[in-house]
């Protein structure tokens, strides 16, 4: 079972979109027993793939726990792809993280998933405090998404900088072009200084995601999108293969 991230200290930069396209990837590309797992109290990831937030607040009771039972696990429209839905008790997570002193509790849950799954997406906050330590630690390659702005590119450095100050060793990072325009020069300039990462296009289809509540590859398969998609995950899951 490997662990993906879906991470950025920056909203707004198509983190929980992207998350939710790779989760169906996984599930129906590579056909792995997958689980998106939601740590983002706003619910965004799990939303897109047609899964309502619970009306309670078992989310951030969950760490708690030394493993983690399939009670709360949702499953989807879509073979082999199931979520954990998040819930607003997440939004203080970080503090039970600080009182349970335990710097690996997220790892420790996401290894007592692997009997049910070989993949599981994280739908992380936009944040750096002692969730997203765990996050790190727990997981094989950390994709973070980015648009061409300059506050994007900021916010990539914050978390490469924290990675160096405070992770000696870490999982693979994967900085992604998200919500890529080709018609704007900032965004050209942008992808010019770094060929070698992905690109996923600006498209309509990715804002009726939040309408449809169905990934890209659903919804227009032979899309550019859906086909960037395709091409990332592909890339990923070779890199964990070889993990």
């Amino acid at each position: 079972m490997k662990v993906v991230a879906c991470y950025s200290c920056k909203g707004g930069v198509g983190k929980s979109t992207l998350a939710a396209n790779l989760a169906w990837a996984a599930a129906t590309i590579s056909a792995r027993r997958t689980l998106l797992w939601d740590l983002d109290p706003q619910g965004g990831g799990g939303f897109l793939l047609g899964v309502d937030r619970p009306r309670g607040a078992q989310a951030a009771a969950r760490f708690e726990q030394t493993s983690l039972a399939r009670d709360g696990i949702v499953p989807t429209a879509w073979p082999h792809l199931d979520v954990l839905p998040a819930d607003p008790s997440l939004r203080g997570v970080d503090r039970l993280f600080e009182r349970l002193g335990k710097r690996k509790r997220l790892a420790r849950l996401t290894a007592s998933l692997g009997e049910w799954y070989d993949r599981v997406i994280l739908d992380c906050p936009p944040v750096i405090n002692a969730l997203s330590e765990q996050i790190i630690r727990a997981a094989d390659v950390i994709i973070v998404p980015l648009t061409a702005s300059p506050l994007a590119r900021r916010a990539l450095d914050e978390v490469l900088d924290d990675l160096r100050r405070n992770h000696g060793q870490h999982a693979p990072v994967l900085p992604v072009f998200a919500l890529y325009d080709a018609r704007r020069r900032l965004h050209v300039e942008a992808r010019a200084a770094h060929p070698d990462w992905p690109v996923v296009p600006m498209a309509s289809l990715v804002e009726q995601m939040a309408v449809q509540r169905k990934p890209i590859g659903a919804t227009a398969p032979r899309s550019p999108a859906a086909e960037a998609i395709r091409s990332l995950w592909t890339g990923i899951e070779r890199r964990l293969t070889r993990a």
